[in-house]
């Protein structure tokens, strides 16, 4: 196996990983909806999107929460 494919492999374990978390960290909130640092950071400063920050320190977002923000303009 080379390391490009032993580099994917690790990339989709993560991923399956991080699909069973119900609390994600900002990075991981960041890849899991596409939204960039920068602007998630904007997001929770003007309290846009669902999120905590336990003891003023990091930010947690929960997958359901996110879920619901991210569909919440559904159209039908």
């Amino acid at each position: 196996m080379d390391h490009l494919e032993l580099k994917e492999r690790l990339i989709r374990i993560e991923q399956l990983l991080m699909a069973n978390k119900e609390v994600l960290t900002l990075e991981e909130a960041c890849q899991y909806t596409g939204i960039s640092r920068n602007y998630m950071y904007k997001l929770t400063s003007m309290n846009k999107i669902p999120y905590a920050k336990p003891r003023g320190k990091s930010i947690y977002f929960e997958r359901t929460k996110l879920n619901a923000w991210l569909l919440g303009n559904l159209k039908q």
